[in-house]
């Protein structure tokens, strides 16, 4: 039988490069294949120059740290003593450990102060390099946010599975209709990988959003930018509601205030080519109503009536209470809707851009298909869109 480093090394020298670079630029954080004795067959993405010339005993082995985890079976995270975050996993073949995957060598965010901790001064003495280096290797440190630990660590576990596949197909000299299951098994766990990778791309920390806005906002304020301060506080007040409300009930006033918000900064861009009106009666002001189902028709109002004018025109939001409905209308002096968009809305077939298809969607879903939207004027004079909710959701209330 084949020993698992020489199976290794010649996988290696095989097909490492070929069959992972594309898995591989999804992530830049320190990936390496080490043996059981904790030597180092190859480095996947490099380890960062602090560990790999001040903590490691040789360029070729893993420091002390991995050595123990190693030692002790502790395989998975953990915080080396200088506080980054590692990882160490094991690449089994029959219940038989032939190496271990590690990497990462990264502060999480909560973390980061343990790398202005570091004694630059006693690596001088044991390492005999210029502090200069040692200042250098330790602040270029990464920190990583904890979504991106959670892909590298993704990455990690899909190498470490498929190594370990193709070393048992490498020692056991299995037929070759294996080695395609391997490979295609492969092909899907990458994907997964890939989808996830994009998803976590979506997700934007709102903490930083609104520290980045309110720090905008305050140069903007010592700047003496007073309109563009009060247009970021606008924009910062617009997206905390937002995230902050999902689809939950609001009330409709809460609904209103966001859209006054909006139509200031419509105004502002606008000027004296936008005007607009809001006319809801008090007595429906607690109503409570889905997130978001005003704000896309007014933005298509304004899009596409008031944008296309040369002289601009007025945004109107009004609303009628029957007996048993709200209705909420949306009206604009525009030139109305192009024939062959009205005909696409009738057979619910609204091209994207007009804000029609997913909320009046949301409506029918919540309240039942006698409720949502209706475009109940369009020619040369404007337009007008009505939006009618039952006044009790189908909860009661």
């Amino acid at each position: 039988m084949i020993s698992e480093n020489n199976a290794m090394k010649k996988m290696i020298v095989s097909n490492f490069h070929n069959r992972y670079s594309g898995i591989l630029s999804l992530s830049d954080i320190s990936l390496f294949l080490v043996d059981r004795n904790g030597e180092i067959l190859h480095e996947f993405i490099s380890s960062p120059d602090f560990c790999t010339n001040l903590c490691k005993e040789s360029s070729q082995s893993v420091c002390s740290d991995y050595r123990k985890q190693i030692k002790n079976r502790h395989y998975n995270n953990f915080f080396c003593k200088y506080g980054l975050n590692n990882i160490i996993l094991p690449i089994e073949v029959d219940n038989e450990i032939m190496g271990f995957i590690g990497g990462m060598q990264v502060y999480l965010k909560e973390n980061e102060y343990k790398k202005y901790m570091v004694n630059a001064q006693s690596f001088t003495k044991e390492n005999d390099v210029k502090l200069e280096f040692i200042a250098k290797a330790i602040g270029s440190l990464k920190t990583v946010e904890s979504n991106k630990i959670v892909v590298h660590e993704q990455l990690c576990h899909h190498i470490a599975k498929n190594i370990a596949l193709d070393l048992k197909d490498t020692i056991n000299e299995k037929k070759p209709h294996v080695s395609t299951l391997s490979i295609e098994k492969e092909m899907l766990e990458k994907k997964i990988i890939d989808l996830e990778v994009k998803n976590m791309s979506l997700v934007v920390n709102p903490h930083f959003v609104f520290n980045t806005l309110n720090s905008i906002a305050r140069i903007a304020y010592f700047e003496k930018s007073h309109t563009i301060e009060e247009l970021i506080y606008c924009l910062s007040d617009l997206l905390r509601y937002n995230l902050n409300q999902g689809d939950q009930l609001h009330t409709v006033a809460a609904e209103i205030d966001n859209i006054e918000k909006y139509l200031h900064i419509q105004k502002v861009r606008f000027r004296s080519r936008l005007d607009y009106v809001i006319d809801v009666p008090d007595q429906v002001q607690s109503m409570r109503i889905p997130n978001m189902i005003i704000q896309p028709i007014v933005d298509n109002a304004i899009n596409h009536g008031i944008t296309g004018n040369r002289d601009g025109g007025i945004v109107k939001i009004y609303a009628e209470s029957m007996k048993n409905t709200l209705i909420i209308f949306v009206a604009d002096n525009g030139n109305g809707f192009p024939q062959e968009v009205y005909n696409k809305i009738h057979r619910g077939d609204c091209p994207s851009g007009y804000g029609f298809s997913s909320t009046d969607k949301r409506l029918k879903q919540y309240y039942g298909n006698a409720y949502g939207l209706k475009i109940v004027k369009s020619d040369f004079s404007g337009s007008t869109v009505s939006i009618t909710i039952p006044k009790k959701h189908p909860g009661g209330v």
